[in-house]
């Protein structure tokens, strides 16, 4: 096992993999912008480096200087947590010249799969059901056409995208070139890569996905399924395990072609399958996110396996302590995203000072944040504040129980709005409680085409 290991992330997940890292007697070394330098996860590491100024592109994007730091203070290993450099083929090649272990999938893996172009090919030569759509780059003229043969709407996703951003979603061949040009235009913004490709879009579909673990030694296990369907902007706000009304059946088939599809990709490390899920039980592969999830929680409540530990023990090279037949998942588990948002403004981020921030507590709640009472929330970074998991024996109580933690959960500041308010009439909607809501859920409440909506709290 590692001695040390350096932690190029910030904010909620680097504490979680500092928490980790003591827990399995790993020292830990934490990079850091100077407006981070007095962030929790600085504060209980064992060591930290400073390494830019707030901008990411000046620190937490800078391989350089992270892997200075590792190796200026002996780290044995890189945890790249999720966004930043998680998924950057180039930084894990980088690591594995300096001899320094990225916790996470070779990089030639996460070259094959940080590609969705590519990861679509991959999936499908391994017998994993696909949407109709692309598998190339294609010119706007023959991408038109594809989208007339596999009918209206259909969805243009950039090859690179992640985190929601790079997609547009097109209702008919009017006004298509342009919408398809202005993707690939976004594309190249973001991403620095132009590359699109077509798919046929599902109105009413559900995001599930399946959490895996693989070993150095062809060992592969999922952990079960995750619906994620209460999205914003393509962008999760709510995430469950087990997903509801999944059966056992249809859980084992996605499972197997999971593994198959890992293990053909050569896949080390934790990751996450993710599928759309047709209202008739169809599924359909989507992309590979090669890294720990931010909804990772609600698996570990679930199994009481520890993901991130399972990271830095694969990345040592250990095989999986566990095979398939000892995952079994007990109960179900919810988790809210409390980001710096106001819905009331399509979600549009918040900056201010925190005045008072009091977590909910209790029974079976888990609050996985780095905020405290007094700190500057800036604009610098992503908006999420903390992660509200709750766990119950049935959904019933799970639901109730995220409803009184939500409740609990106290969060205040200048010119601060959050999404915990707009997350109670979620928890509280007719179709969530039912499970019979899909991705479409918090357009169509933002909408008012629910008009039932309990709770009040919409304004």
């Amino acid at each position: 096992m590692f001695k040390k290991v350096l932690i190029a992330n910030r904010g909620e997940i680097a504490l979680r993999v500092v928490r980790a890292c003591q827990e399995m007697g790993i020292r830990s070394v934490v990079v850091h912008s100077t407006r981070d330098r007095d962030s929790a996860a600085v504060r209980l590491c064992d060591e930290s480096v400073q390494i830019g100024p707030p901008q990411p592109k000046k620190s937490y994007l800078n391989a350089a200087a992270i892997l200075e730091a590792a190796i200026c203070t002996g780290a044995e290993a890189i945890h790249p947590g999720y966004g930043f450099l998680s998924e950057d083929a180039d930084f894990a090649e980088a690591c594995e010249a300096a001899e320094i272990v990225f916790v996470g999938p070779p990089a030639l893996t996460v070259e094959r799969l940080g590609s969705k172009i590519s990861a679509r090919a991959l999936m499908a030569k391994a017998g994993l059901p696909l949407l109709p759509g692309s598998l190339d780059v294609l010119d706007v003229d023959d991408a038109l056409q594809l989208a007339g043969q596999i009918g209206f709407p259909v969805i243009v996703k950039a090859s690179a995208g992640g985190g929601g951003r790079g997609m547009r979603v097109i209702d008919g061949p009017d006004g298509f070139t342009e919408a398809y040009r202005e993707t690939r235009s976004t594309a190249l913004m973001l991403f620095g890569d132009g590359r699109v490709y077509l798919e046929k879009y599902l109105r009413a579909a559900r995001h599930v996905e399946i959490q895996i673990l693989c070993d150095g030694h062809g060992n592969a296990i999922y952990l079960g399924a995750r619906d994620c369907s209460v999205q914003r902007r393509h962008q999760k706000l709510v995430e469950e395990s087990p997903a509801p009304g999944l059966s056992g059946a249809l859980l084992a088939e996605m499972g197997q072609a999971v593994r198959r599809g890992a293990l053909s990709a050569g896949y080390e490390g934790a990751g996450t399958f993710e599928f759309l899920l047709a209202p008739d039980g169809a599924y359909f592969f989507m992309e590979v996110n090669c890294r720990i999830q931010v909804e990772h929680p609600v698996t570990e409540m679930v199994t009481g396996i520890d993901i991130v530990q399972e990271q830095l023990r694969i990345a040592a090279g250990e095989p999986l302590r566990i095979g398939q037949s000892d995952v079994q998942p007990r109960g179900v588990a919810i988790e809210c995203r409390i980001n710096a948002e106001d819905p009331g403004r399509d979600f549009a981020p918040t900056v201010g000072t925190v005045h008072e921030f009091v977590p909910a507590a209790g029974p079976f709640v888990r609050v996985d944040t780095h905020v405290r009472s007094g700190d500057a929330i800036p604009p610098d970074y992503d908006s999420l504040l903390a992660k509200l998991i709750v766990w119950a024996p049935d959904r019933e109580g799970a639901i109730a129980r995220m409803r009184r933690a939500l409740n609990e959960f106290r969060i205040t500041g200048d010119n601060l709005s959050t999404t915990r308010e707009f997350l109670l009439d979620v928890i509280d909607h007719p179709r969530f409680r039912a499970a019979s809501h899909s991705t479409s859920l918090v357009e169509e409440m933002l909408a008012g085409i629910d008009a039932d909506v309990p709770g009040g709290h919409l304004t």
